[in-house]
């Protein structure tokens, strides 16, 4: 199996269980919300520590901790991932899976928005058609619901407010990561603690199943993480950003198939719509890339029967 295919099966599977991470929530009741929310607070520094310590990145860790600018910016993408973590439990947990999706289906689109306002970036005609479309989608999710689907947009505006962030403080994903789980970590353990003292902590008081749920919550994010970590570097950045609509696309059909949730004419309607400003959006992107690489040079010939000779070697496993 070439690399690149390799990379593309890790990519899929990583998406797919972020996706399937809406099955996860309710399995954890009677635990409510934000009971789970702390402990996956509490345990996901536990999870990601295992993991620095496993590839060796405590040096990272450590210098982060040292620059104040980092430390601060990776704070608020704590607060933010955190905000999004609650919102995304309490969908899944009351019956609003498919608006969560449609949260994480609007994110790029929003992370386009904030390039123009944060960036200064100049959009094409047809990143503005996608916008407009998905513009259009919320108002007739609004006029559906009597009121702005506040559970998608809240979603998209915390999730794609922490990838700007992720942008601008530019450190490694698991290093970043500890910092992130591990500043919330102390309100987590107080309040837990409070909840146990009080007699309201349903977690150890339940059952020996609901207990090892409550501590997988900080676990579930680490397989697909590994896994996407192995198939970032194998596949393009291009391939990485279409493969993210999995995960909303399997939360949708969760939804939808396994909670059996209202799907309305217009809430079919205003998602079709939005599925057509994400095409745009794909159409648009594929095209820029095949016209970049056809205004790109050609090697010269000597360099291209070098390259056509060295793609030929078999290189030994992971050194790619």
């Amino acid at each position: 199996m070439s690399v690149a295919r390799r990379g593309v099966l890790l990519g899929v599977a990583a998406y797919v269980l972020w996706g399937l991470s809406a099955l996860y929530w309710p399995l954890v009741e009677p635990t409510g919300p934000v009971e789970i929310l702390a402990l996956r607070v509490l345990w996901s520094p536990v999870a990601i520590g295992l993991l620095v310590l496993a590839l060796g990145r405590r040096r990272q860790v450590v210098a982060i901790l040292r620059r104040p600018r980092h430390l601060a910016l990776l704070t608020a993408a704590s607060v933010l991932t955190t905000v999004n973590w609650a919102m995304f439990i309490w969908a899944t947990m009351n019956g609003h899976v498919v608006d969560a999706s449609l949260g994480y289906f609007i994110t790029p689109l929003v992370s386009i928005a904030f390039g123009v306002v944060v960036f200064r970036e100049r959009l094409r005609a047809s990143q503005w058609t996608a916008i407009g479309l998905a513009a259009l989608s919320v108002v007739v999710l609004t006029a559906e619901y009597g009121g702005p689907p506040w559970i998608a947009l809240g979603l998209a505006v915390t999730f794609g407010t922490y990838g700007l962030i992720k942008k601008r403080v530019g450190v490694g994903a698991v290093e970043g990561l500890m910092v992130e789980t591990a500043v919330l970590f102390p309100f987590a353990l107080v309040y837990t603690v409070v909840l146990q003292v009080s007699g309201q902590a349903t977690f150890g008081h339940v059952s020996v199943a609901n207990t090892l749920l409550g501590i997988g919550a900080g676990f579930v994010m680490i397989v697909p993480m590994l896994l996407f970590s192995a198939a970032a570097p194998k596949i393009p950045l291009s391939l990485t950003g279409m493969l993210q609509y999995i995960e909303p696309i399997v939360q949708f059909l969760i939804g939808l198939l396994v909670f059996r949730e209202p799907m309305p004419l217009t809430r079919w309607l205003a998602f079709g719509v939005l599925w057509a400003a994400l095409a745009v959006l794909g159409a648009d992107g594929l095209r820029r890339r095949d016209r970049e690489r056809a205004d790109r040079p050609a090697p010269p010939l000597s360099a291209r029967s070098s390259r056509t000779a060295a793609s030929d070697v078999r290189y030994p496993e992971g050194t790619r």
